[in-house]
């Protein structure tokens, strides 16, 4: 009896099956032997390269009172306003001013007969509505020193290229290609990358800078339990909070050996991007953000943790992560801020490159350290809101620093408090870390 069940239900599961191709085969325009046929198809893509840094201009700002007063200093007798003819039909707004030294209209001339180019009589500088003196830089090409075109506006960077066809970035890659290249490169030259390409970020985010403490919905302190009681209790988002401060403000002594790289963490049903920055000799974590977005903006915040944990930055700064271009591009935009450091990204399984042979085993070692944070986060199964998944990587990273014992480290913790030291178990170590993050936050509330 069952063998015929058996039978009749995968003859009624093969006879759905066929009816729904049929059915898409009707939506899609497609035949059965199409569809069955069907390959997906597998078209090549052009990876996102990073070129190096252009070379900035900073355009000079003049002050027209001062222009004035040297003017009137050398000649002896001051500078006068246009005087305009009354029948002239070409006029200038009043509201114009000069880009490059701020003069009024009364100090800016017509210069060719309306068409829109002005002319300032006070500093000598040409202008229209798009003149180069309304930028504050201006941004040149490396390889023939000439001005890059804006040719797009994202929502976190403006895109410049270089369209010198005697460029020698672009005359080098057009040597390069193939003559099938080539061929391709006549009926689709979008499908290469053969300019010079730079992006400018827009950011509002200056590096370095410090970040406000954060007020608990709970306050732990009024909080009528004992000590231990508190290493007990799970207030995972108002302790998170609290610890937060200290864990990312306390005096790593650290050994400038870096490593990055990214995992998964599921919020709200959808995974999330997890940003680990790591001192790979003292096992210290020093950077941890929670980004749904595996963008270059999560990037430069994480490298920004670390920054501001060293007390100067060394010239010999470098960071080892994996070979998505997004640490590229955040090294360019803190470039851009004047802080310089290097890169080194260790691209796929093998060693192909010399670089990812150098760097490997650092590489390695995040790699470990997030198959331990996997290791915690499994049972959890995700969270429900984004407070309840950093208050979760913090504390982990909490527990990591000043709680978990190494065995990299025999059996250290890496970062070693005296205080946390002399206690006998794991609740009265963190009733204490948690006492200790709240008299620094009363620190520096006082101060």
């Amino acid at each position: 009896m069952l063998p015929q069940l058996l039978i009749k239900c995968l003859q009624i599961i093969k006879t759905q099956y066929q009816i729904i191709i049929y059915l898409l085969g009707a939506l899609l325009g497609k035949s059965l032997t199409d569809w069955d046929d069907e390959e997906p198809v597998n078209k090549p893509y052009q990876k996102l390269q990073v070129d190096e840094l252009p070379v900035i201009e900073t355009l000079p700002r003049l002050d027209y009172r001062q222009l004035l007063v040297e003017y009137e200093q050398q000649h002896g007798k001051p500078l006068k306003p246009i005087k305009r003819h009354a029948n002239t039909k070409t006029t200038v707004p009043d509201v114009l001013t000069c880009p490059q030294c701020q003069a009024p209209s009364a100090y800016v001339y017509a210069n060719n007969g309306g068409k829109g180019q002005y002319q300032c009589k006070v500093c000598r500088c040409r202008f229209n509505h798009r003149s180069r003196f309304a930028k504050q830089v201006v941004f040149r090409c490396p390889h023939c020193l000439k001005t890059l075109e804006k040719i797009k506006e994202r929502k976190d960077y403006h895109i410049h290229k270089c369209k010198n066809d005697d460029c020698s970035f672009y005359q080098a890659n057009l040597r390069r290609m193939t003559p099938q290249e080539k061929e391709q490169f006549q009926h689709a030259p979008h499908a290469f990358k053969v300019r010079y390409i730079f992006r400018e970020f827009l950011f509002d985010f200056k590096p370095l800078a410090p970040s406000s403490p954060i007020k608990t919905k709970v306050d732990v302190s009024r909080l009528s339990v004992s000590s231990h009681t508190l290493g007990l209790i799970n207030y995972a988002n108002s302790v998170a909070l609290i610890i937060k401060p200290f864990v990312d403000r306390f005096p790593y002594e650290l050994s400038g050996s870096f490593c990055g790289d990214e995992t998964y963490i599921r919020v709200k049903g959808r995974w999330h991007y997890l940003f680990f920055m790591f001192d790979a000799v003292k096992k210290v974590v020093l950077s941890y953000r929670v980004s749904p977005n595996r963008d270059t903006w999560a990037a430069i915040r994480a490298i920004d943790d670390v920054l501001k944990k060293l007390p100067s930055i060394p010239e010999d700064l470098s960071l080892v992560v994996d070979g998505n271009p997004i640490y590229l591009l955040a090294q360019h935009f803190f470039a851009q801020h004047g802080i310089s450091f290097d890169v080194h990204q260790v691209i796929g399984l093998t060693n192909e490159d010399p670089v990812s042979e150098e760097y490997r085993p650092l590489k390695q070692i995040i790699e470990r350290f997030n198959r331990t944070f996997k290791g915690n986060y499994r049972p959890t199964h995700g969270f429900g809101a984004e407070e309840g998944s950093v208050s979760f990587v913090t504390l982990f990273v909490a527990y990591f620093n000043f709680l978990r014992p190494h065995s990299a480290l025999e059996k250290r913790v890496p970062v070693v408090i005296p205080a946390l030291e002399r206690l006998p178990h794991m609740p009265a170590r963190w009733a204490k870390l948690i006492a200790m993050a709240q008299e620094m936050l009363a620190q520096q509330a006082a101060s």
